[in-house]
């Protein structure tokens, strides 16, 4: 059964490169720490077993908000198609994520392009989440930003 959805956010981007780079960029951790999350942020820590049942992990660095983690577990991977993981955030000290949801990604070929489409759907949001909720939107466009950025290197 399909939990109910807090907040939703899609984008979608025309990324000049090919799907199999795109692709690569969103499953290689080396790759991946170069421009995951928003402005500001690094990701010292980035591991990604991308498979169905593997785990993501990723330490999200930034002088305000320090020793903030994401994991999650992978749960639909079609190479270089589609990515599907669920994903917990603002874990707090005892452990309980105060987020937690669903990413859904997309790779289309386009004339050479990427059509990349990202759907991100909050499953659960604890009280004093607002703040990060209503971020959303700025926080995806911020790290694709970072990711069209760095792909433009390759």
């Amino acid at each position: 059964m399909e939990q109910p959805k807090i907040k939703e956010v899609y984008l979608t981007r025309v990324i000049n490169a090919a799907r199999e780079l795109v692709y690569r960029v969103w499953t290689e951790p080396e790759h991946l720490a170069q421009w995951w999350g928003p402005r500001g942020f690094s990701a010292p820590v980035c591991e990604a077993d991308v498979r169905p049942g593997g785990n993501i992990r990723i330490h999200m660095d930034h002088p305000a908000f320090p020793d903030h983690w994401m994991t999650g577990t992978f749960h639909e991977v079609v190479a270089p198609e589609k990515l599907v993981f669920s994903f917990k955030a603002f874990v707090n000290q005892d452990g309980i994520a105060m987020l937690e949801g669903v990413n859904s990604i997309t790779f289309e070929e386009e004339q050479g392009n990427t059509k990349l489409t990202v759907h991100a759907a909050i499953t659960k949001a604890a009280p004093g989440m607002e703040m990060a909720l209503a971020g959303m939107n700025q926080g995806w466009s911020e790290s694709l930003d970072k990711m069209e950025e760095y792909i433009a290197c390759f």
